[in-house]
């Protein structure tokens, strides 16, 4: 009852929507069907849900209290939804593995190239330390930025760049600036969990949209905005998250012609945009930032730490989202971290650390598919790229159920139904290769699969 009660009042059920089976929550929270139909019988009663006959049950039309997007209970407790890997990794005990975390480890990351950064800024002027920067952003990083769009072949002015605390502020301003509550929004189906947990925030429907190793399932994303008329379809088309699969060109004209024929709005996100060891076709760069949204932070590549984003956009829209991030925020980044981040990434030392990045990756990925495979995880692609590596448990395996055994031995996993809208990813995990390097991680899990499997 609390889980229920929990999504309704976080709108990841809203009224109308069905609830899992009897079946399917029985097995999500490791209790007996007993259990789930007494608790469903409950919330019929208190008029929290409706019984459809031959149908299911389904969220009522009731009047929800404020806004609660995660209630504070103890991590074995807690849902798994799209909050709980972020929270255990963000969270998680310093001596704890984190194979399901979304970033390098520090030993990776150009550590020297910032404290440099960090003395240069020190010597300088006294208003980047003190001052509140520019509507727009550190000019320097906008320059920078600008030459690295044009070599993905996005030509941007200057007027059509705006600089963000973060990659997330960046996609939470255009929901601001485009979506009102109860909009629908298009996702790929699987993806990143926080576009998930960002469009719940926005009291928005998220609609799923299958996902290939070539990109979008080209018909289904056009029956989706036949059928579903969404505002928004929010994306990464270069190393896609979680799955690591590129996009093809074939896909990404289909998508933009079906985009342009029903009026939808595309966020491109492209944080991953480095670590591609080849070139890859861009949205934005195909459409000429019309109705792509280019969206890009350095948290992946340079620092987490350093947080600064940026969106790329038409110019009477960047105008707008100014305005809104001056609104509610009151500026972007911290001129500190733009200078220094824009100080890293003209060094020398970048391209150099980025190429040293990939090598580790491509030896990253060949091993950890290897430790998988031994213990019967199957890669459901050989990403070319990046450190995502999506793989499917035996059959029998819940993710979810792995994850939670793991999670009591030290070990943070990244079950698949947090990055999927329809959850039906519960044979599925994201790994991440960079965080794999210790046998551990594949002996705990294997451990975990064997008992979920029984």
């Amino acid at each position: 009852m609390q889980a229920i009660r929990g999504r309704v009042a976080s709108r990841a059920l809203v009224a109308g929507d069905r609830l899992p089976s009897i079946r399917d929550m029985a097995a999500e929270l490791g209790v007996s069907p007993s259990t789930v139909v007494e608790a469903y019988d409950r919330l019929v009663a208190e008029g929290i849900i409706r019984a459809r006959r031959g149908s299911g049950f389904y969220v009522c039309a009731t009047v929800l209290p404020p806004l609660a997007l995660a209630r504070e209970i103890a991590p074995e407790e807690r849902d798994i939804d799209p909050f709980w890997v972020s929270r255990q990794s963000l969270d998680a005990d310093p001596r704890a593995l984190k194979p399901g975390c979304g970033w390098l480890p520090s030993d990776w990351m150009p550590a020297e190239a910032i404290r440099k950064g960090m003395r240069a800024l020190a010597r300088s002027g006294d208003s980047t330390l003190v001052d509140y920067g520019s509507t727009r952003g550190s000019a320097a990083l906008r320059r920078v930025i600008r030459g690295r769009l044009a070599a993905d072949g996005v030509e941007a002015a200057p007027d059509q760049l705006l600089l963000t605390a973060s990659g997330t502020s960046a996609i939470d301003l255009v929901c601001r600036f485009v979506l009102r509550p109860g909009d629908t929004v298009a996702v790929d189906d699987p993806c990143y969990f926080n576009f998930r947990a960002l469009l719940r925030a926005h009291q928005v429907k998220i609609v799923g949209v299958p996902y290939t190793p070539s990109g979008p399932d080209a018909e289904w994303f056009e029956a989706v905005l036949t059928a579903e008329k969404p505002k928004l379809y929010v994306t990464n088309s270069g190393l896609h998250n979680p799955t690591g699969a590129m996009v093809s060109a074939q896909t990404a004209h289909r998508v933009l012609s079906a985009a342009t024929a029903h009026d939808v709005t595309i966020i491109e996100d492209d944080i991953f945009a480095d670590f591609a060891p080849e070139p890859v076709p861009h949205l934005a760069g195909l459409d000429g930032l019309d109705r792509v949204v280019r969206i890009g932070s350095f948290s992946k590549t340079v620092s987490a730490s350093l947080r600064a984003g940026y969106i790329a956009a038409r110019p009477d829209w960047i105008e707008g989202l100014v305005d809104l991030q001056i609104a509610s925020g009151f500026g972007g980044p911290s001129p500190v971290a733009a200078e220094i981040v824009a100080g890293v990434l003209t060094g020398g030392g970048y391209r150099r650390h980025i190429e040293e990045v990939r090598r580790k990756l491509a030896r990253a990925q060949g091993e950890t598919a290897l430790g998988l495979r031994r213990i019967g995880v199957e890669p459901w692609i050989a990403p070319r790229g990046g450190f995502n590596l999506w793989g499917r448990l035996p059959d029998g395996a819940d993710s979810t159920l792995v994850a939670r055994t793991a999670l009591a031995e030290g070990i943070v996993l990244a079950p698949g139904n947090v990055y999927s809208a329809s959850r039906t990813a519960e044979r599925f995990m994201r790994f991440n290769v960079a965080q794999c390097r210790d046998p551990k991680i594949f002996a705990v899990l294997e451990r975990a699969i064997g008992s979920r499997s029984e």
